[in-house]
């Protein structure tokens, strides 16, 4: 659908927010499944943001450290309507699945495994592998077009599931490869907009250039808030009060800033502090966390939710219980997501006053490149641990990666991600109604085997 300048109008603020409430219902999947969503919702189908700008947005937020979709949908909403926009595209994609998961951590701090609850969550697990699936595809297709954008993908994934390499060093050699053979990256990413039908932001850019320069303003002072609102609560726990939610302040502030790759990446660092260090939870917890994080809506760093909630549950002192764990669980949300849009306002300016610099381009489409093989490995790692019981490292050529035990395959949640494919590949149900049969699944699943 092209749309004429003169034709164009914003929707309104009251139409934005009910997108981003649905989007914040409705993200499942982890970050793949929810850039999926978003682009399903923003650009296919109400064709509010093109192909162009919505990569372009993409590339800039994979940079960052934190959710790069959280901030994806802070950086579109602040593009439409401006601070308020960014502000509650950004807190309804985080609301509803902190909800969520704080109920969940109380559950499982007062009860721990609920078999009934446990089914539930089983059947999901294999339902989000395929929503981690299908969301790859959909993202490769559009930003996966030329050969040097293939090789980077599939250097990207060798990079990281073969090599072990990090993933700052695999994002940032692409961007530089990007960055001198912009002409190798035109045909994709945030590449050309030549099979990019205008938009609605596109066509009200056409006839109102000075948009972007306007919300700018704006934008900077609501970073420098951000900033202030974050840093108050970390430096006033540390001087007068001490002991464990200082420590939660500061662990989950540092992780703020360190995060880039997503939830997947933080793990190693969270596990080496948070377990070996602070002793909030054990190993298992942390991936019992992990599990929950990745069948609920919103980011999955929200299991960093869950660490806090179990550290503040466990605290010594007057404030521990499940008054300790709502207030760390809040605390932990409030250092790890207000940076974020510190960051997206604070960036978002600049990253659109150079939409048109040729060198920055290719190296945002090498990086949308180099994600999707990150995606990859994501996806290789997550199926591993879904299908089957048990891994074992291998070593070739002095290169050691994980491979699964065969004899350890999990015939029933095989099954499960096999029903989820079909509903949503074969039949066309859509997320949630896969979210649903496959949670359905998993409980009648689990009362076919106790019985």
């Amino acid at each position: 659908m092209n749309i004429d300048p003169k034709d164009a109008q914003m929707p309104t603020f009251g139409q934005a927010l009910r997108v981003w409430l649905k989007i914040g219902l409705l993200s499942f999947g982890g970050p793949a499944g929810q850039i999926a969503m978003l682009h399903r919702e923003v650009v296919d189908e109400r064709r509010w943001i093109g192909d162009r700008r919505f990569l372009h947005a993409l590339n800039f937020c994979t940079l960052l450290p934190g959710p790069e979709a959280q901030q994806l949908a802070t950086y579109l909403g602040w593009l439409m309507h401006g601070v308020r926009g960014g502000l509650a595209a950004g807190i309804l994609f985080v609301l509803p699945g902190a909800a969520v998961m704080l109920v969940l951590s109380l559950i499982y701090a007062l009860y721990g495994d609920v078999p009934l609850i446990a089914a539930v969550f089983f059947g999901l697990k294999a339902a989000v592998l395929v929503l981690v699936v299908e969301a790859l595809l959909r993202i490769g297709k559009r930003a996966l077009k030329g050969s040097m954008a293939w090789s980077l993908a599939a250097a990207a994934f060798v990079a990281l599931f073969f090599l072990g390499l990090p993933f700052p060093l695999t994002v940032l050699a692409a961007g530089l490869i990007g960055y001198f053979l912009p002409d190798s990256f035109s045909h994709g990413g945030h590449g050309s907009a030549k099979s990019d039908a205008p938009a609605l932001i596109d066509a009200l850019l056409a006839t109102d250039p000075g948009r972007p320069a306007r919300l700018a303003a704006g934008a900077r002072r609501a970073g420098a808030i951000a900033l202030v609102v974050w840093l108050v609560p970390v430096v006033g726990l540390s001087v007068w009060v001490g002991g464990t939610y200082a420590d939660v302040a500061q662990f989950f502030s540092k992780m703020a800033v360190v995060t880039v790759g997503g939830a997947y990446a933080v793990l190693a660092y969270v596990a080496q502090d948070a377990v070996a260090s602070y002793r909030w939870l054990s190993a298992p917890e942390m991936l019992a966390g992990l599990g929950l994080a990745e069948t609920t809506p919103g980011p999955l760093i929200l299991v960093l939710q869950f660490v806090g909630f179990l550290a503040g549950f466990r605290a010594p002192g007057a404030l521990t219980g499940v008054a300790g764990g709502v207030v760390a669980s809040v605390l932990t949300l409030w250092v790890t997501f207000a940076p974020c849009f510190a960051f997206v306002f604070l960036g978002a300016p600049v990253i659109e006053r150079l939409q048109s610099n040729r060198s920055l381009a290719g190296a945002l489409a090498a990086i949308t490149a180099a994600v999707v093989g990150v995606v990859a490995n994501l996806a290789v790692w997550f199926g591993l641990r879904v299908l089957f019981h048990t891994q074992q490292p291998v070593s070739v050529g002095g290169i050691v990666f994980e491979v699964p035990v065969l004899s350890s395959l999990d015939l029933s949640a095989l099954m499960l991600a096999i029903l989820a494919a079909l509903c949503l590949f074969r039949f066309k149900i859509g997320v949630l109604r896969t979210l649903g049969v496959a949670a359905l699944a998993g409980l009648i699943l689990d009362g076919v085997l106790r019985f």
